[in-house]
């Protein structure tokens, strides 16, 4: 099962491929609107796959991170948007940006597995989305951000994307093959 996933892992991974799409062109450049989209529907994105974590695995501790990835996901999106509308920025998704139509597949994908194929392809999905993301903050969107307010709450939430990256991989570790 771990083959299919890492195809499902890349298909959610919309994140990397809209910032490379955008990035592969030398204009336009990521601005702070289009910035701040890619991480609301970064914590979007993992709300929705978190949720069906804790509502379908059947380890209770993969129920549990499930529930945590949840919540922070949420308080960070709230955050994300409190601090967009005092800022005044628009969220402006990249252009061709499939992540909507990569979750819906990824969504159905993981709704199709039962018992412990589920838990186990959830939390690889996890460990590679949260790297994913990890890796667009730090090579990409962190180097764009122009507004220092900005950037400080980018960097103050990494290390709670970091968390959720070690937590998953743990747990994994910890189910086997």
């Amino acid at each position: 099962m771990r083959r299919p996933l890492a195809v499902l892992a890349s298909l959610l991974l919309a994140l990397p491929a809209a910032l490379n799409a955008q990035t592969a062109k030398a204009a336009p450049k990521l601005d702070d609107a289009t910035i701040v989209a890619i991480f609301d529907g970064a914590n979007s994105a993992d709300i929705q796959t978190a949720g069906l974590g804790a509502e379908k695995a059947t380890d209770p501790k993969v129920r549990e991170i499930a529930k945590n990835f949840v919540r922070d996901h949420t308080k960070v999106r709230q955050m994300g948007r409190d601090l967009a509308a005092k800022l005044g920025v628009t969220p402006t998704p990249p252009a061709n940006d499939h992540s909507a139509a990569d979750l819906a597949k990824t969504m159905k994908q993981l709704k199709a597995l039962k018992g412990t194929a589920f838990d186990k392809a959830f939390l690889d999905h996890e460990i590679a989305f949260h790297q994913a993301v990890i890796d667009a903050v730090n090579t990409t969107l962190m180097p764009a951000i122009q507004n220092d307010e900005l950037k400080a709450f980018v960097a103050s939430v990494a290390p709670a994307f970091a968390g959720h990256l070690a937590g998953a991989k743990h747990l994994r570790e910890q189910m086997g093959s």
